[in-house]
Formats: structure tokens, sequence, C-alpha cells
């Protein structure tokens, strides 16, 4: 392992043993635990995963529910010890996981703030210094003094993650519990993260948020059943999350007919045909009402509306029926994008009807720039030195 790097894993593996017997009283489980032939069944959590984390990193994991994630980050975190396999680690590894384990719910937010530094390895003087700023990023100074059970799950996190952040290590393992309360908590969290990047902490971090892992990860991984399918770009992994959602979604098998808006007003929106440089999005719609509707469809990306377009200058729509867009897909930058479809009455505009349905598109292209939505044209100029009035 060379000096850059600080965490390697070699063709590890993690087996869980299933037992099938149920414990359900004290005479089952001596029962089950004197039988000779007890049934189980092994699931295997990780596969054959192998990866490097440099030093001053900020190194994602993504997956979808039950991949592996978690088994992985506890893996590292020295919770579980692999079937198979090595890790190796230089450095000492704080572990956000778990957060608030050893609270006592009988206890007062302020005991367990000197409960929780104990066992972080903090003493009484040190924990006394950092009290107020814990509180204070908590955001929880009312109830201090109120007993931990009388907390929110929410606040009980808040209060925990606020005394971890104040452990120092060469390692930090985040968890996608960290982004939790309202937003201005969230927003917290994440310029703590911004701080760990300015101070080139190497960090990893486990999230269900693309938008936080393109914003902090340097490089990333997918994990899909155990195994690393995908390394690299965190932009490139944060897409292919997408496209596994979409096609493990279950909207497809729902109940096809259209959902009901307001006074009978109904919409459903769907991608159709798909090319290169096009994608033909399928709106159907209802209306029971007397008055003229249209539709209108709106192009969003980071929850950010980047184009819109509706039928009311061109199109009359009938009560009933099916109207299709063909979008341009060449002046979009490679990205996640997400289509969301409204009808409208034309006498006052008003919206009587949503499509519920997520129509998302991922666009795979080979563009340098993945931030921004829109591709603008190359009319770089650059001008040269005059050498003759140079010299």
């Amino acid at each position: 392992m060379d000096d850059e790097t600080v965490i390697k894993i070699e063709r590890l593996d993690k087996t869980f043993k299933l037992p099938h017997e149920k414990n359900s009283s004290i005479k089952s489980a001596l029962i089950n635990f004197y039988k000779r032939n007890k049934s189980f069944e092994m699931q295997k959590a990780l596969s054959d995963v192998s990866f490097e984390v440099k030093k001053g990193e900020f190194f994602g994991i993504v997956g979808r529910n039950g991949s592996g994630k978690s088994t992985l980050l506890k893996v590292l975190a020295g919770i579980y010890y692999p079937t198979k396999g090595n890790v190796h680690v230089e450095g000492r590894i704080t572990p956000f996981i778990e957060l608030g384990v050893g609270f006592s719910p009988e206890l007062t937010g302020r005991e367990n703030v000197f409960l929780n530094g104990a066992l972080l390895g903090f003493s009484r003087k040190e924990m006394v210094a950092m009290y107020d700023d814990i509180v204070k990023f908590a955001e929880l100074k009312r109830f201090m003094d109120q007993k931990l059970k009388n907390y929110s799950s929410g606040m009980q996190v808040r209060l925990a993650f606020s005394i971890a952040i104040r452990a120092q290590g060469d390692i930090l393992l985040l968890d996608e519990v960290l982004a939790v309360g309202d937003a201005a908590f969230q927003q917290k969290c994440y310029d703590y993260f911004e701080k760990l990047k300015r101070e080139k902490k190497t960090v990893v971090f486990v999230s269900h948020d693309m938008s936080a892992i393109k914003r902090f990860c340097s490089r990333a991984i997918y994990v899909d059943q155990g195994k690393i399918t995908f390394e690299g770009d965190p932009m490139a992994i944060a897409d292919e999350y997408v496209v596994a959602n979409i096609n493990n979604d279950d909207s497809e098998t729902a109940d096809d007919s259209l959902p009901v808006g307001e006074d009978g007003y109904e919409l459903r929106a769907k991608i159709g045909s798909r090319s290169e440089n096009n994608l033909k999005f399928i709106l159907n719609y209802n209306s029971k009402g007397d008055k003229e509707i249209y539709v209108g469809i709106s192009i969003l990306k980071d929850g950010s509306s980047i184009g819109e377009i509706s039928t009311i200058k061109k199109h009359q729509l009938e009560k009933k029926g099916t109207i299709s867009y063909d979008l341009d897909t060449s002046i979009y930058n490679a990205g996640t994008y997400r289509l969301t479809a409204a009808l409208f009455t034309l006498d006052n505009r008003k919206l009587v009807a949503a499509a519920p349905d997520r129509c998302e598109f991922v666009l795979r292209n080979s563009d340098e720039t993945r931030g921004a939505a829109l591709k603008l044209s190359d009319t770089w100029q650059q001008e040269l030195p005059n050498t003759k009035n140079s010299k």
C-alpha cells in the first residue's frame, strides 16, 4: 500500500448465517440450542469487493437499499469482520454510524451530552468547553433539561450528530442518517461536509442523495447485490443510480387508470420512443368539465426548471385524448432530468390536474460540463498577444 492510500480493500466477502428456527420462548430457545441438525441459509452481503481510497479523498458509496452499502461501511468501521479478503486501514477511523448509541432515554439531554462525550473519549473538562457549541449546533437549547425519551427521533439524531462531529479521526465514515431535521439543519450538515473538504479530510460517504454525491465526492463506487459494478466519476455513478431506480420502478405494475384531479380532470404522462437526440413524451388527458383546457410540461434538473412549454398557442385540446411532445435532447448536457406535466383551464389558467408519474431520464454524453443543463455553443475566442508591440 503506497503512502497516499489509506484504505485498501482486497477481494472482500461478507456472509451472514440466517437460522430458520424461531425462538418464541425460553423452552424453544433451549430446544433449538441443543438441536444437532440446525437449519439455516447463507446470505452473501458482499462478494469480491476491491477498491482503494486515497488520503484526502471524499469517497462516495452508492447503491439501492439492500445492495450492501451499510455492511461495507460496518466492515470498514470494524463492527463486522470479513468472511474472506483483506481490509487495510492507515489511521484512526471515526464512524458516524448508528448515531445515538449509548444514549439513555431516562437521562436529560444535558446528561446525555456528557455521557456520549465520555464514550467518545473526551474528559469532562473537554465536554464543558464544547457544551455550548454542541447545543447551539443542535438547536436544542430549550430542551436540554428534558429527558431524552421526550425528544423526537430527529431531535435525538441532531444531538448525537452535534456531539459526534467533535470526535477527531484521520478517516471519517459518514452514513446517510446525517441529513436530518429541517432544511436549515441539513444545510449545517452540508456546511460541515464543505469544511471537511477544505481541510482535505479523508471521508467515506454513503448516501441516497445524488445531489450530495455529485457536490462533495471526488470519486465513487456503485454497489449492486454486494458487488461493485461501477467505479469512478461521481456524476456518472449518480446517473447509474437513477437508471437503476427507473428500471426497478413499480409504477408500471400499478393501476393504468387515469388519476383523478380536480372536478374530474385527469392527466397521465410517460416516456415513449427514444432515439439518440430525441425523446418523446406521451400525455393522456381527460376533462369532464365544460371549460377549455391546455397542457403544460416542464423539464427539471436538480429540482429547478430549465425548460417549459404548453399547448396554449397552437393546439385546442378535445375533452379526452392523447398528445405527445418531441424533446430535442441534443441541447442538453449529460445528467439526470425529470419531466412534470400539468393540466390547466384556459380561461383563468387554473391548475386542475398534475401527472403523478415520475418521468425521469438520463442523458449520457461525452461532454466535460456535467453540472449545468444546457449545452452552450463553443464560441470561445482567444486574443493572442501582439508580438510586434511587445518587443
